[in-house]
């Protein structure tokens, strides 16, 4: 079991200011354009070759990286970045760096990533930016599987759960290989989105994976146990490769303050989640990032 964190490590953005977040205003990028970018970008790469070294030392092996490090992505092919040639190397010293040390890295698109919906330019901004999430990931040198997953929700019923289910099967079979063999889909923490009982229609039909979130399923539980969820998600995973599940808990019961809703997820965790005796590994979602998992590393 690893544990992980997500994107941003705040023991060195607040002490050395070391981010892989660097962007800029729309304006900004049509005055200065990709130049600016790849420059924003480079500095993006070589600050997450320093989060991967502290994760490192810190015996942390799980780590996901953040969708922003190249600004604008959607606008230009990262290959026409005039830094394109640094940028390669650097990310490939950082891949060689997870690969040596058996870091898992991951990716969360966000929640503008909608495979299910009926509007065909949406769906097409949706492929683009997952093509680039795969790029990155071939860029790192990561494995065509989804040790090195690339995740994301269906985030949207639009009336007819099944029939829009059959639109992420389709247009799945849209996408480029260095997706296709990375992607995975998470149960949802809406009553009238996803549980995993609903994904698993997805999974018997192209067979990805299913990412099951645990503070997710409390609002969400298709009428499953968490022990029966967690199973019927871990089964859809090739037996070769260590289920990954995410894990937070209610910000609303960590501050005794009804008025946050439920589903905010607190800065740090109380305790780690029960794995019913399977190996997993666990992203854990809590605000405080790294420092929510210090404790519990062994």
């Amino acid at each position: 079991m690893q544990l992980g964190y997500a994107c941003i490590n705040l023991s060195l953005s607040k002490s050395n200011k070391i981010t892989t977040n660097r962007s800029m205003i729309k304006n900004t990028f049509l005055k200065k354009g990709i130049s600016y970018a790849g420059e924003l970008a480079l500095l993006n790469c070589i600050d997450l070759i320093k989060i991967l070294e502290w994760n490192v030392e810190n015996r942390i092996g799980f780590f996901r990286i953040s969708s922003n490090i190249f600004p604008w992505a959607s606008h230009y092919n990262i290959i026409d970045l005039p830094q394109y040639q640094e940028i390669k190397n650097t990310l490939k010293v950082a891949g060689n760096i997870a690969k040596k040390n058996s870091l898992r890295l991951t990716a969360h698109p966000g929640p503008f990533n909608v495979l299910v919906s009926p509007n065909p330019s949406v769906v097409e901004n949706t492929i683009k930016d997952l093509q680039i999430h795969g790029e990155i990931f071939d860029l790192l040198g990561l494995s065509f599987s989804p040790y090195n997953k690339i995740n994301i929700h269906c985030n949207g019923v639009y009336g007819d759960k099944k029939t829009a289910m059959d639109r992420f099967c389709y247009n799945y079979q849209k996408l480029p290989d260095s997706v296709k063999t990375r992607l995975t889909v998470e149960n949802d923490d809406k009553s009238s989105m996803y549980s995993v009982q609903d994904l698993m229609y997805i999974n018997n039909k192209i067979g990805i994976p299913i990412v099951f979130d645990y503070h997710h399923h409390k609002f969400c539980s298709g009428d499953l146990s968490e022990k029966k969820a967690l199973e019927l998600a871990i089964s859809t995973w090739p037996q070769n490769i260590v289920p990954v599940v995410h894990y937070s808990e209610s910000k609303s019961f960590h501050e005794n303050n009804p008025e946050v809703k439920p589903q905010a997820h607190s800065d740090y965790i109380e305790k780690l989640p029960n794995l019913y005796g399977y190996d997993v590994d666990i992203m854990v979602e809590a605000k405080a990032k790294e420092l929510s998992i210090l404790p519990y590393i062994d």
